[in-house]
């Protein structure tokens, strides 16, 4: 006797392809739909609704391997917001949490439909820019610095001016790197930026990016 169950036990035969009056359809597309959501949620920071750091290993992975194929450039952009820690420490972690949230809204109002925004951890955000030169990556950079410094979080009685730093580079066909090694580069100019003063983008030499074998560095604008 066989003990195996399956969903025709319950629900009798199945209905012939492209039936739209099965009436399992709607128990079918509900399950299609729950599934979907649990894919969100596995991929998405809770918090910001951008892609979590899982997710976004996977994607500069994939995008990497992509610019080794067609040779287009990916760029990466790594940003924190500045001074955050006095932030929480004056206004209280939910004031945190709400900056997070807003300056979260500003990138995904900013990006184009192609780019990838995740919150790498922290005050911390990366995000991935497919198809992109370095020149077009930094300009985009100190397009959104600029619209977080002119965005303030506003809540009740509480108008918070918000600044970030940046670090840019591109990822090139030919080049010898390993996917932590390009963030911990990008990380590197983050870095520079935050110890010459914060609040402006830092960034790898032009030339280098453009195929010049010239082994120096542009640091910020």
């Amino acid at each position: 006797m066989n003990d195996h169950h399956s969903i025709d036990d319950k629900s009798g035969p199945p209905c012939p392809a492209g039936d739209d009056n099965c009436p399992n359809l709607d128990e079918v597309q509900k399950l299609r739909e729950e599934v979907k959501q649990l894919a969100a949620l596995v991929r998405t920071d809770e918090l910001t609704g951008l892609f979590n750091f899982r997710y976004f290993t996977q994607a500069l992975s994939l995008e990497m391997e992509r610019t080794r194929r067609s040779g287009q450039p990916t760029c990466l952009i790594m940003c924190d917001l500045d001074h955050f820690k006095e932030i929480n420490d004056v206004h209280g972690h939910e004031v945190g949490n709400m900056v997070l949230s807003h300056v979260s809204s500003l990138i995904r109002k900013t990006i184009r439909r192609l780019d990838i925004p995740c919150r790498y951890g922290g005050e911390e955000f990366a995000l991935i820019l497919p198809d992109t030169t370095l020149r077009q990556g930094v300009r985009f950079a100190n397009r959104l610095r600029l619209i977080i410094e002119n965005s303030p979080l506003k809540s009740g009685d509480l108008l918070l001016g918000i600044e970030a730093s940046f670090g840019v580079d591109v990822y090139m066909r030919g080049e010898d790197v390993s996917e932590k090694e390009f963030v911990e580069r990008v990380d590197g100019f983050l870095y520079a930026a935050k110890d010459r003063g914060r609040n402006q983008v830092c960034h790898a030499s032009f030339e280098n990016s453009e195929g010049d074998d010239s082994s120096g560095q542009s640091i910020g604008l």
